[in-house]
């Protein structure tokens, strides 16, 4: 636990303001949780996981109005929880708070966090049943297949803005490429794409109707579960029903939930991100600026500084116990911060080059991402395929002016505008489902 003598101001729109006056003993007994779901948040993470560190590895935020949980900020700490998974338990029917009704089944942080019967939620002998399914259906995908796919659909939504000059890289690019990727490899028609990206993205933002984008995310799935029991084909939907799990309707839909949150909302972050720092940094320029470092590298230093899933990994201690010296009670809410965890001072400098896949981007441990491949490969080709397409694109405001998105989960840019010199492309070869879904 790193040593600070002098605790620091709390950060802007930090309930502890109120205790900026007393001393750092004073603080440590109040600990009043820190919000991390209001748009000063979003501005400065790094500023609010700095007054964190203050309180050890672990200290109470709030994730949503009367949500509070103990937020991991030590990577060695973090990896003790994601590597114990007898101390510290999956299940979120455990969680005490929900079960004690401080928590309301429609608080927006609920579909994040509530039970549902998926590998994500699970420990043990049923963990490994449902991950199983999980990862065999995702190896059944072929990468050239996925590659071509991913290139198509590139160049389909570049040619939509090429004319034009500039972008709304976020919301043209980043947003709907996982999206058409999406749709091809779980056998999804456009119109029930639209509705589960709607749904996705919902229980991501602080600000939406997370309870009603959870119902159009489940009712989504209930409508393509039902269209691949009648109609199977070479998909990830198909392959799961078909595995020798035997998985009921409840548990495919569980799965796929599980499935379209990682492959919608935090892919689009970590292309968007991606770009951010491949048009902002001249080590990532290419030619232009005698940059030399590839896309692999700056979706690499993005996981490591700003991974698309900032704060998630929910656990609960099996008992109450203490972490590195931070008691915590059976069942409390234990949440991994993962951008924290990443930029620990504790961690040498060199962390970077050494050691590039140490970062916790992806998690670890049994529950670490079982799709960390093909998401690399579609940022990797996505940012690739675009910079081909448009050699000169660079932002159109500086770098430090972007917004960033409120809420507590995820790093993720509400706009990332773009300039280049307009040009005519003709994506004659786009699939059809990229023309349909366009919008």
């Amino acid at each position: 636990m790193n040593s600070h003598p002098d605790f620091a101001s709390p950060p802007p729109g930090c309930p502890a303001h109120q205790h900026s006056g007393e001393d750092a003993q004073d603080q440590q007994e109040t600990e009043a949780p820190v919000p991390l779901y209001g748009p000063e948040f979003a501005a400065s993470p790094e500023s609010y996981y700095d007054y964190l560190r203050q309180f050890g590895p672990a200290a109470p935020v709030e994730l949503s109005p009367g949500v509070q949980a103990m937020l991991v900020t030590d990577y060695t700490a973090a990896l003790h929880v994601l590597q114990n998974p007898e101390r510290y338990s999956k299940d979120a029917r455990r969680w005490r708070d929900f079960n004690e009704g401080r928590v309301s089944e429609d608080n927006p942080a609920v579909p994040m966090l509530g039970y549902r019967p998926n590998c994500l939620f699970t420990d043990g002998a049923e963990h490994m049943r449902l991950r199983q399914a999980v990862t065999d259906s995702l190896a059944r995908v072929d990468t050239h297949r996925l590659s071509r796919h991913i290139e198509r659909v590139s160049t389909y939504l570049v040619g939509q803005f090429a004319h034009r000059g500039t972008v709304d890289l976020l919301h043209d690019y980043a947003k709907m490429l996982p999206l058409l990727v999406f749709n091809e490899i779980f056998g999804c028609p456009p119109e029930i794409g639209d509705r589960l990206i709607y749904g996705t993205s919902g229980i991501f933002d602080a600000d939406a109707d997370a309870e009603n984008a959870n119902k159009e995310l489940t009712q989504g799935l209930l409508e393509l579960v039902a269209l691949k029991r009648a109609h199977p084909g070479e998909d990830i939907t198909s392959w799961l029903m078909q595995h020798s799990a035997k998985l009921t309707d409840e548990e495919m839909i569980h799965q796929l939930v599980m499935l379209i949150s990682a492959g919608t909302e935090p892919e689009r972050n970590l292309i968007a991100n991606g770009l951010r720092l491949v048009l902002s940094d001249e080590r990532f320029s290419g030619g232009r600026y005698g940059g030399s470092l590839l896309v692999e590298d700056a979706l690499d230093e993005v996981l490591w500084d700003a991974p698309p899933m900032a704060n998630y990994a929910p656990h609960y201690p099996v008992q109450d116990t203490e972490l590195f010296g931070v008691p915590l009670e059976a069942g409390e809410l234990v949440l991994i911060s993962f951008a924290a965890a990443n930029t620990d001072p504790a961690l040498p400098s060199s962390r970077h080059t050494l050691s590039k896949r140490a970062h916790l981007g992806w998690s670890a441990g049994p529950h670490a991402c079982p799709a960390k491949d093909p998401a690399q490969l579609i940022a990797v080709i996505a940012i690739e395929k675009l910079l081909n397409q448009l050699p000169d694109i660079e932002l159109a405001v500086p770098v430090d002016s972007l917004v960033w998105r409120p809420g507590p989960f995820h790093r993720a840019l509400a706009s990332l505008p773009a300039r280049f010199t307009p040009c005519l492309l003709h994506p004659s070869d786009a699939p059809d489902e990229a023309r349909e879904a366009r919008t």
